[in-house]
């Protein structure tokens, strides 16, 4: 199932497109469900998962929105 959103990180928007699962898979992040993830700040991609990270997150911000779709989806 794929989600779509956007989270308020103090002032940085931070959408985010995640594939995720009801059961866990090896290929998920840390072997749970999401195996996908793409989150952007600004229109430029800021963090991309596709079965293993393109793109890691750099920033405090985008640190934080990863940690809540972790906490909610994965």
């Amino acid at each position: 199932m794929w989600t779509n959103g956007v989270i308020k990180i103090d002032k940085t928007s931070v959408t985010f497109s995640v594939k995720h699962f009801e059961e866990p898979s090896e290929f998920g992040i840390d072997e749970g469900r999401i195996s996908k993830l793409e989150l952007r700040a600004k229109g430029k991609i800021v963090a991309n998962y596709d079965r293993g990270w393109d793109i890691e997150p750099t920033d405090a911000a985008v640190e934080k929105a990863l940690q809540y779709v972790l906490a909610t989806y994965n």
